[in-house]
């Protein structure tokens, strides 16, 4: 399994489950590396999907509310039943995109982490776990990847462990 999350330099990803920075290029980026796979988010950042599950992935819904139902989505109910719901799926293709309360469950069983830096700090009320304090992970490689139109600059980063 892989994390995908767009980041500002404190770590921040959202505020009253809002991401950020709008980026479109992070948004294409996200949508080239996580179509075709398996997406594994919570309830909150799955109702935050302006056109309900994602297109063209398999989406995973993690929620203790058993009354919780998501069309197009498969909803498990625990950290254990999630990862057995994409055992048999590629790793390679599997997708962990939030939020954080489900990051910080299951990143210790990413492999690696594609993280767009925004050089920017904001309000949040919602973190990813800063790699660059963890020596588990490492920098496995560095795009810049340009400027927002709010004059945002930010970077692909991809960490490995």
């Amino acid at each position: 399994m892989k994390a995908i999350v767009s980041v500002t330099q404190d770590w921040g990803i959202g505020l009253k489950g809002n991401l950020l920075v709008r980026n479109p290029a992070d948004m294409r980026f996200f949508r080239e590396q996580t179509m075709g796979g398996t997406v594994v988010c919570g309830q909150t950042t799955f109702m935050g999907f302006p056109g309900g599950a994602l297109k063209g992935r398999r989406n995973v819904v993690l929620s203790i509310d058993p009354d919780f139902a998501a069309e197009g989505a498969e909803v498990v109910r625990s950290l254990d039943e999630a990862l057995a719901a994409v055992a048999t799926d590629d790793p390679d293709h599997v997708w962990l995109i939030g939020g954080q309360s489900v990051y910080h469950q299951l990143l210790p069983h990413c492999t690696h982490a594609l993280v767009t830096k925004n050089d920017v700090t904001l309000p949040a009320d919602a973190f990813f776990p800063n790699l660059d304090d963890d020596p588990a992970w490492h920098v496995e490689s560095e795009v810049a990847g340009g400027v927002t139109k709010d004059g945002v600059a930010f970077a692909f980063v991809t960490y490995a462990r």
